[in-house]
């Protein structure tokens, strides 16, 4: 029996546990999750991530912080209240902008729990990419489950991404580049949505 106890102990080292909530935004560049737990910090270190986008106000633990520094894992912080209240547009976009970087990915998007906060980014990702509202719409409440937000989803609706012009994304046949000089939305943009099961 001890050495049963003795061999699970060793393979404890070896277990990658994804962080609550975790999926494949799009494959191998953007992630999203719940907040990080220190027994989350070898899959992540799997993901070789270059970025963390984090959504809460609250600072971000020494102990992610010193996790970040010996990956070499940026930290952008968009301090977005947990309330039920609208979010910023202006902030949603400038974290839009992080995340289209592809100097930024692989990047992992999080808040307390990844529901609402990361599922109104992810939505508004998913409107730059041109899902229809009722698929980006279904995969925020499947991440928000039976707490979803009416407000969350409002702001779903009403997210403007007529400014494309800040993003320039490229269009089907469009020698048009984003602003950073590259062609990050392009793979991102025909990715097509995700059915879940209710």
């Amino acid at each position: 029996m001890s050495l049963l106890l003795d061999l699970e102990e060793d393979c404890d080292d070896d277990i990658l546990v994804p962080p609550t909530n975790f999926y494949a935004v799009e494959h191998n560049c953007i992630y999203r999750s719940g907040f990080p737990q220190p027994s989350n910090f070898s899959f992540l270190k799997s993901l070789n991530l270059r970025s963390i986008i984090y959504l809460c106000p609250e600072p971000y633990p020494e102990q992610n912080m010193q996790f970040l520094k010996i990956n070499n894992i940026n930290l952008f912080q968009f301090r977005i209240d947990g309330t039920k209240e609208l979010i910023s547009s202006d902030i949603i976009t400038e974290a839009l902008r992080v995340i289209i970087d592809v100097r930024n990915h692989p990047v992992l998007i999080h808040c307390k729990r990844g529901k609402h906060r990361t599922g109104c980014l992810v939505g508004c990702l998913r409107k730059l990419q041109d899902w229809c509202l009722v698929d980006l719409v279904e995969e925020y409440k499947h991440f928000a489950g039976i707490k979803w937000r009416e407000t969350d989803v409002t702001f779903l609706e009403e997210f403007d991404v007529s400014f494309r012009g800040g993003f320039r994304v490229k269009s089907t046949g469009s020698n048009e580049t984003n602003s950073f000089g590259s062609d990050p939305m392009y793979v991102l943009k025909y990715a097509l949505p995700i059915k879940f099961k209710s």
